[in-house]
């Protein structure tokens, strides 16, 4: 699976997990260079506190755009640092 957003492929794996229809990539699959922490957090009521990050690619900035759990509830894991895409980030095979 790949997650591309503006042109630039942001991770890519085989080791997805999908979970409520989004595939979480592993961190190890991530190219860091295009995410910036970002203050944002939510929380899930079986997965736990969300963080966010905000990806940038040639200067255009998506707010918010992936999403991971640094540390999870019991139920969710296997996908404990795990980052998922929304946001107009395309996740293709």
């Amino acid at each position: 699976m790949k997650a591309i957003w503006n042109g630039q492929v942001l991770a890519e794996s085989d080791k997805t997990i999908v979970v409520e229809n989004n595939h979480y990539f592993p961190k190890d699959s991530i190219n860091m260079e295009f995410f910036k922490d970002s203050s944002t957090h939510t929380t899930c009521p079986w997965k736990g506190e969300a963080s966010y990050y905000t990806i940038v690619v040639d200067g255009k900035s998506n707010s918010d755009a992936a999403w991971f759990y640094p540390s999870t509830r019991p139920l969710a894991k296997q996908i404990e640092g795990y980052v998922a895409f929304w946001k107009g980030v395309e996740v293709v095979k």
